[in-house]
């Protein structure tokens, strides 16, 4: 089937194979198979080692990006490995994370729709759901924050902002350079306790670099 050829072109996975696709009428979606390439070795889901083969696990559905308005789903037989260092495990995929039942390209696609319209315009347009949605971005902003380079920063503000009803506040942290105006850090109410929790996450040698602060009158922040 062509889309099998269109999935080796964008999204090829050395060790793995589509080996078909089904149109599924009842469903509205397209099922793709998915198996190990013969001879090749199952990874571990804990070292990213590869490691021989212990059993097999029931087959797991995945979802990918949409096509022509149909679910796709890759459709895989999960493998465990026995690991020389970690034991029996889960094998490693390079399409999908740990439990996750959405595909790295998915969540990608799902949270680059999520900034440009609301999260339940997104579940709708593309027929998922609200929390699915939610995770997708979320998966986004935590690998973002995993490998973020904060670089030099030598000039940032702070300030709050008010959100849902009462006193409720964030605080927030912006570098605020010639070139450079990004949202560093978000924190939970306007405290000491809270913005002292920025400079924990920066370290110590960034903070070293900054020459300029600015803030408004809010002693916790002075």
């Amino acid at each position: 089937m062509l889309l099998t050829r269109l999935l080796n072109a964008c999204h090829h996975f050395p060790g793995f194979v589509y080996e078909g696709a089904r149109l599924c009428e009842a469903t509205q979606s397209i099922e793709i198979d998915v198996r190990p390439r013969k001879g090749s070795k199952p990874v571990c889901s804990c070292c990213n080692q590869p490691a021989r083969g212990y059993d097999s696990l029931t087959e797991r559905r995945f979802e990918f990006i949409p096509v022509w308005g149909f679910a796709v789903f890759l459709l895989y037989t999960m493998r465990r490995v026995d690991c020389r260092d970690c034991g029996v495990k889960v094998e490693a995929l390079p399409w999908a994370n740990g439990k996750h039942t959405l595909t790295r390209a998915y969540m990608i696609f799902l949270a680059q729709w999520a900034r440009k319209l609301s999260w339940k315009e997104t579940a709708q347009s593309f027929r998922t759901s609200w929390e699915k949605v939610f995770n997708a971005v979320e998966w986004v902003v935590d690998w973002g924050l995993a490998h973020r380079e904060l670089g030099t920063i030598r000039a940032f503000g702070v300030d709050e902002i008010q959100y849902g009803r009462g006193h409720k506040y964030l605080t927030l942290v912006y570098q605020i350079e010639a070139g450079c105006t990004r949202l560093l850090w978000v924190g939970q109410e306007r405290t000491k306790e809270s913005f002292a929790k920025f400079f924990a996450m920066i370290g110590e040698q960034v903070c070293e670099k900054v020459e300029f602060v600015c803030s408004d009158m809010w002693k916790p922040y002075l």
